[in-house]
């Protein structure tokens, strides 16, 4: 999942307010497409242009060398255009609806559904669904074809996401996920289990260990360097940081496990690529999960088959908690395990 924009300026719904995160080479250029969140959708193409423009202030004044120097902590002001009109149409899919008011929606998200359109996927998503269910009441903050988006999740990761129907909700949300105060759990099944006791692990860089059990991993991510749609570990202050926290809820004869994962950052394909790097990969997880194979002869012949043969990463959003961005109050919602999980996390049980 990844990290949402800054809180924008109080005077300008246009002005996104970036804080110069630590990292190398801090030329404004480089400094600000490693700072400024995923969820500002705004490549370094882009960033190049607004730099250009004189759309990127410091200090109230233009910048528009891109070799301009900035420090860590710095506040760097982006003057983004107006969100476009939005010409995604409006499709009308069945949405699993959490809890909804004016200001904001919770859905349960299914897998196989992408969160907003883009190259090769321009339908079926979760923003035209909401186009059709919310209608025109979308935060237009995201810009276009991405109406009151403010978190997202993978395309075959199930479970709970939050979408703002109001310019004011977006702001509200985008500043808790950027102070990490939303509460996001994820239940995941993962290649064998993973334990404080396993030198291996203890000797992974990046992993470390925390009282109650809890493993903690920490490094940068960055797209990987040959494949564009994936994610790779990073280090020496290179790509965004990334921490999540692992907990071991159920093994199975060494060779699976249920885990509880929170992300302090939310990064793309944070979870299922943190897991890979500690070497306990996704169950179904065809991009990062690896070759690794369950024995029969350890959980049985239906669980090796069903575990071997999923077809998605099995990887669902089972908790979310914020506090309401208008009135304050804290909502918690639930999840439960999608079937197929449910189906085979009981034939692990059984076959154990």
């Amino acid at each position: 999942m990844a990290d949402p924009f800054d809180e924008p300026s109080d005077d300008a719904d246009g002005v996104l307010a970036v804080t110069i995160s630590e990292g190398p080479a801090d030329r404004i250029d480089k400094a600000l497409a490693r700072s400024v969140p995923e969820e500002a959708a705004l490549s370094r193409t882009r960033l190049m242009r607004m730099i250009a423009d004189g759309a990127v202030l410091i200090g109230g004044q233009p910048v528009t060398d891109p070799k301009t120097r900035v420090e860590a902590g710095d506040t760097v002001l982006l003057m983004l255009d107006p969100p476009v009109s939005v010409e995604t149409l409006a499709e009308d899919i069945p949405l699993t609806v959490v809890f909804e008011d004016d200001e904001l929606i919770v859905i349960d998200k299914p897998a196989g559904m992408v969160v907003h359109p883009a190259p090769g996927t321009p339908s079926g998503t979760l923003v035209n669904a909401l186009l059709a269910h919310c209608g025109d009441t979308l935060s237009g903050i995201g810009g276009e074809r991405r109406p009151g988006i403010v978190h997202r999740i993978d395309k075959d990761t199930t479970g709970l996401l939050v979408v703002a129907k109001s310019d004011r909700a977006h702001h509200g949300l985008a500043a808790q996920f950027e102070a990490h105060s939303v509460n996001r759990r994820y239940l995941a099944l993962v290649h064998a289990v993973p334990s404080a006791n396993d030198p291996r692990l203890r000797g992974t860089k990046g992993v470390s260990f925390e009282s109650g059990g809890i493993i903690r991993i920490a490094t940068g991510l960055a797209r990987h360097k040959t494949d564009r749609q994936r994610q790779a570990v990073v280090w020496d202050g290179a790509g965004r940081h990334a921490i999540t926290r692992v907990r071991v809820l159920e093994g199975f004869g060494g060779q699976a496990a249920l885990v509880e994962c929170w992300l302090e950052t939310g990064r793309t394909h944070q979870i299922r690529v943190h897991m890979a790097h500690a070497g306990h990969g996704l169950l179904g997880d065809q991009t990062y999960g690896g070759k690794r194979r369950l024995s029969s002869k350890v959980v049985g012949d239906a669980a090796a088959a069903s575990g071997n043969d999923f077809p998605r990463q099995a990887l669902h959003a089972a908790t979310l908690g914020f506090d309401h961005p208008v009135t304050g109050e804290r909502l918690e919602f639930a999840s439960p395990l999608p079937q197929d999980m449910a189906s085979l996390l009981d034939v692990l049980q059984r076959g154990v």
